[in-house]
């Protein structure tokens, strides 16, 4: 069984991720759709891999788990990013990634199936962040936890989740 994440991965906000490498700081936030759109296709070709079932390790998920998972970040964060462009101050419910991983049988999903919904979710949200633009980039939500987000910084947080876990899947090179 894999432990649950209970880090708060709001750091990446401020520094480098020193595993994927992935800098929140480095882009405009106009490309956030793009990057959206450009992960998301990327998750087909792994979805697509003999082994997208198989936990290499112990404790890390399939690459078939992390997708699901990604899947249901884009879903998440585009609710969020609706309520932040239309309410004011909107909170969040809880979402336990974890809970959502065994209820929902991540494991057993179809690949293909997995895929496509990643792409369709994945050109909702891009679209959605392609029509932000000036002072709503500052439109404030916040999360379970009181951690208060713009919507530029929830864009850079969210980003980080589907790059990281691409680089997750991603065969690392032996040291």
């Amino acid at each position: 069984m894999i432990v649950p994440d209970d880090k708060n991965w709001t750091w990446v906000l401020e520094r480098r991720c020193g595993e994927c490498g992935f800098d929140a700081q480095t882009f405009p936030r106009a490309e956030i759709g793009a990057m959206t759109r450009a992960n998301a296709a990327a998750w087909t070709a792994v979805l697509q891999r003999a082994d997208a079932r198989v936990r290499h390790r112990d404790d890390r998920w399939s690459a078939l788990e992390y997708a699901c998972h990604v899947r249901d970040v884009m879903r998440v964060y585009d609710e969020r990013l609706r309520r932040m462009l239309v309410e004011d101050g909107p909170r969040y419910e809880n979402w336990d990634q974890d809970e959502t991983a065994i209820e929902d049988r991540y494991g057993e999903q179809d690949p293909g199936m997995v895929a496509g919904e990643i792409a369709t979710l994945a050109a909702v949200l891009a679209d959605r962040f392609d029509t932000v633009s000036g002072d709503q980039w500052e439109r404030a939500g916040y999360r379970s936890d009181g951690a208060a987000f713009t919507i530029e910084s929830l864009a850079r947080y969210f980003i980080h989740d589907p790059i990281h876990h691409l680089w997750d899947v991603t065969p690392q090179p032996a040291s």
